[in-house]
């Protein structure tokens, strides 16, 4: 009984540290082009997510809490760690258990949730993103304005709107598509440090492996 009494107490004592857990104003969304990662990271790490069996296109980055202005991180939480057999069912739309995890210690921490329902919001919230039929279609790399990516995904989700999702890019790359969600999912518009959209008209666009 003391040593629970000494847990709770500790855990709450780590609750008032910094960033609560569960205090945010939205969720952002994103999801990652896999051969982008995998050219500039995950090939050098020889990660299995690169693999040509793995057929990753958009891959889930992460679900992030997010604040109208910045974003917490690294949020004590009385919450436990997620254990390896949830971090591994996560590996299908995030490409390793290893990125499971870090989303959870960096993001997931901070959204007030424990780690099985936050990786099961995380599920849902990809799981609704209609992922452009288009872009898997390609058979060689092409460069293109980052805009024409936005009006892909805008065109296969007519409810959301431009304000509700940005385009990244990265050494010349698009990156990652990022939505903007309210803590229920429903699509809203994003931050002012979240909607800034890469102005890139020939970004690189590798196909899928």
């Amino acid at each position: 009984m003391r040593a629970f009494l000494v847990w709770v107490l500790s855990a709450a004592a780590a609750l008032a540290d910094g960033e609560r857990a569960g205090e945010f104003d939205y969720y952002v969304l994103s999801l990652s082009w896999s051969p982008t990662w995998c050219a500039l990271e995950g090939d050098a790490r020889k990660s299995p997510q690169c693999d040509a069996s793995a057929d990753f296109g958009w891959a889930l980055h992460g679900l992030w809490p997010q604040y109208h202005r910045g974003r917490p991180a690294h949020c004590p939480t009385a919450e436990r760690p997620p254990s390896r057999v949830m971090t591994e069912a996560m590996a299908d739309i995030m490409g390793s258990s290893g990125l499971a995890w870090y989303q959870w210690k960096k993001h997931g921490s901070c959204s007030g949730l424990s780690a099985p329902t936050y990786y099961a919001l995380s599920r849902e919230a990809y799981n609704a993103v209609n992922r452009p039929d288009v872009f898997r279609k390609l058979k060689n790399p092409v460069k293109l304005p980052a805009s024409v990516v936005e009006a892909a995904f805008l065109k296969a989700n007519p409810e959301w709107e431009p304000d509700m999702l940005t385009i990244t890019c990265r050494d010349g790359r698009i990156q990652e598509t990022r939505l903007c969600l309210s803590k229920d999912l429903r699509p809203v518009p994003c931050g002012r440090d979240t909607i800034r959209d890469c102005t890139m008209k020939n970004a690189l666009f590798d196909p899928i492996r």
